[in-house]
C-alpha cells in the first residue's frame, strides 16, 4: 500500500515519526528515509503515459518539498519581511537554471521557465508570509520565532499554511524544469510577499507585484494558485468554484464624537458610548433587514469598540472598527453607503457626530468561468475524481483576487485535515493550533504541475479559442 508523508503529529493526533528541528541539509536524508517508496495514488483517475511520468517526477521531489516546508515553518517571517524565505526560494530556482528576479514588491521572487516549444504563458503563485501568532502545535519543527508587532512582543507562525504553498510551488518548479524541453510555452513562478497585508505605512502584496509588472514581460495568459485549509476537507482533497470563491474584504472605522461630562449628569452632555452602541445594533440590520441575500451573501462585523478611561466620566468620543465581506461589486458599494448612512444618522439623532472611514482592501477572488470549466477535468485527473468537489463560497479573503482581476485565474483549496479524523477536529487557519497534514502536499504539487502543463498544451481549450479563454 502506498505510504503518504506526514508531518509529526501534535499531541492529540496519532503519533508520527518525529523529526528534529534542523535545517534542510540535515532534514533531507531523514525525510528521504521516511518517504522511501512513497506514492500517493490518484484514486479512480485514468493514468496515461504523461500522467504516470508526472506522478513519478512528483514522487521523486516530495522529500525535498517536505524538508522545505518544515524549514520554512520553523523560520516564519511576517509580511514584507520574508527575506530568509525569499533567499531559500531564489537559490533553489537559480539551481534549476531559471531566470530569477528578486526584490519584487520588496521581498517577492519571480522566475521564468522557458519551454522548448512556443506557446502561451502560465503563472503559478504562492504566498510567503506568516502571522503574528504564537504557535501552540507540538511539532519538532514548531516555530519559536518572536518579534515586535504593533508595539507588542508576539510569536510568529505559519498559521495560514503559506509554508506549504511555498514548498509545493518550489517542488512544482523542479518537476516542470525537468521537462522544459517538452513544454510548449513559458511558466512564470510568483512567490508573493505580504498576502496577509503589509505593515502600516507600507505597500505590498499582490497589488504591488502587479504595479511592478509581474504579469507582463512576458504577458501572463492565465494564473493558478492553491490555498491549504480554509475548509475542513481531508488531506489531498481539492475544491473549487467558478466566479466568486472568496469574499472581498474591506475595513471600516467609525468615530463617534459627543460631549464629555460627569457620569452623574449625562443629560448635560452627549454620550458617545450609548450612541456607539446604537450604531452597533443599527449596523447589524444592514445584512439582516436591508440586503437581498438571495443575490449574494454579506457580512458586517464590529471587531473593536474603544472609548472612555474612567467609570464616572462620559468620554468625548469612541472609536469602533470592523470588517465588511461581500461577493458582489454592486453590493460592496451599497453596504459601504449603508454603513455611512446608519452611523451618521443615528449619531445626528442624538446630537452627536459620526465620521466613517472605509478602506477597500482585497477584491473578490473570482475564478474565471471559462478557465474553471476548461481546467476542471485537469483537476480530476491530477488527484482523482473522488478527491475533487465544487465548494461553497467562503467569507475569508485572499489577495489572489487582484491577479484574477487582470488575467483569467483559477484558485483552489487543498484539504489538510488528517484522514480519518473527525471534521470537528479541524482547526481553521489563523489559529495558534492550525495543523496541516503533509499527506496533502503531493496532491498540491501534482495539481500545480497538471494545471500548468495542461494549460500550455491547450487541453480543454476547444480548438481555435484563445489560450486563456474569456473572463
Amino acid at each position: 500500500m502506498p505510504v503518504r508523508p506526514h508531518a509529526a503529529a501534535p499531541r492529540g493526533h496519532a503519533p508520527r515519526r518525529p523529526t528534529p528541528p534542523v535545517g534542510v541539509a540535515v532534514l533531507l536524508p531523514l525525510v528521504a528515509g521516511a518517504l522511501a517508496g512513497a506514492s500517493v495514488a490518484r484514486a479512480q483517475a485514468p493514468v496515461g503515459a504523461l500522467d504516470a511520468e508526472l506522478g513519478r517526477r512528483v514522487e521523486g521531489v516530495m522529500p525535498k518539498v517536505v524538508a522545505w516546508r518544515r524549514d520554512i515553518h520553523q523560520h516564519p517571517e511576517l509580511s514584507n519581511r520574508e527575506t530568509r524565505t525569499a533567499a531559500l526560494v531564489a537559490a533553489h530556482l537559480r539551481r534549476l537554471g531559471l531566470e530569477v528576479r528578486t526584490g519584487v514588491a520588496r521581498t517577492g521572487v519571480v522566475a521564468l521557465l522557458k519551454g522548448g516549444k512556443p506557446g502561451p504563458v502560465v503563472a503559478l503563485r504562492a504566498d510567503m508570509d506568516a502571522l503574528p501568532v504564537t504557535e501552540q502545535v507540538d511539532l519538532p519543527f514548531a516555530s519559536k520565532v518572536r518579534t515586535t508587532y504593533n508595539g507588542q512582543e508576539v510569536g510568529v507562525m505559519h498559521a495560514c499554511g503559506h509554508d506549504l504553498h511555498v514548498a509545493m510551488l518550489m517542488g512544482a518548479a523542479e518537476v516542470l524544469a525537468g521537462m522544459r524541453a517538452e513544454l510548449p510555452g513559458t511558466v512564470k513562478f510568483i512567490f508573493q510577499p505580504a498576502e496577509e497585508g503589509p505593515p502600516a505605512g507600507e505597500t505590498g502584496g499582490a497589488i504591488q507585484m502587479i504595479r511592478e509588472g509581474v504579469l507582463e514581460n512576458p504577458k501572463v495568459d492565465a494564473i493558478f494558485g492553491i490555498h491549504v485549509g480554509v475548509t475542513a476537507a481531508e488531506a489531498g482533497h481539492v475544491s473549487y468554484k467558478p466566479l466568486g470563491f472568496m469574499a472581498a474584504a474591506d475595513f471600516y472605522t467609525v468615530t463617534v464624537r459627543g460631549r464629555q461630562v460627569h457620569g452623574a449628569t449625562p443629560w448635560a452632555g452627549v454620550d458617545p458610548i450609548v450612541v456607539g452602541a446604537q450604531i452597533v445594533t443599527g449596523l447589524q440590520t444592514i445584512v439582516s433587514r436591508q440586503l437581498d441575500l438571495t443575490n449574494a451573501p454579506a457580512v458586517v462585523t464590529v471587531g473593536a469598540f474603544n472609548g472612555g478611561v474612567r467609570n464616572n466620566i462620559i468620554p468625548d468620543s469612541v472609536v469602533m472598527m470592523g470588517t465588511i465581506r461581500t461577493f458582489d461589486p454592486a453590493m460592496r458599494k451599497d453596504v459601504a453607503m449603508r454603513i455611512r448612512r446608519t452611523a451618521e444618522q443615528i449619531a445626528a439623532s442624538a446630537g452627536a457626530t459620526a465620521t466613517v472611514d472605509i478602506q477597500e482592501r482585497t477584491p473578490v477572488t473570482a475564478n474565471s468561468p471559462a478557465l474553471t470549466e476548461r481546467m476542471a477535468a485537469s483537476l480530476r485527473r491530477a488527484v482523482g475524481e473522488a478527491n475533487v468537489s465544487v465548494a461553497r463560497p467562503v467569507t475569508g479573503a485572499e489577495d489572489f483576487g487582484y491577479f484574477a482581476e487582470q488575467v483569467p485565474g483559477l484558485f483552489v483549496f487543498l484539504g489538510v485535515r488528517p484522514k480519518g479524523s473527525p471534521e470537528s477536529a479541524f482547526v481553521s487557519n489563523h489559529s495558534p493550533k492550525f495543523f496541516a497534514d503533509e499527506a496533502a502536499m503531493p496532491n498540491g504539487v501534482r495539481t500545480l504541475v497538471t494545471l500548468a502543463t495542461d494549460f500550455l498544451a491547450g487541453v480543454g481549450a476547444g480548438g481555435a479559442g484563445t489560450a486563456a479563454g474569456s473572463r
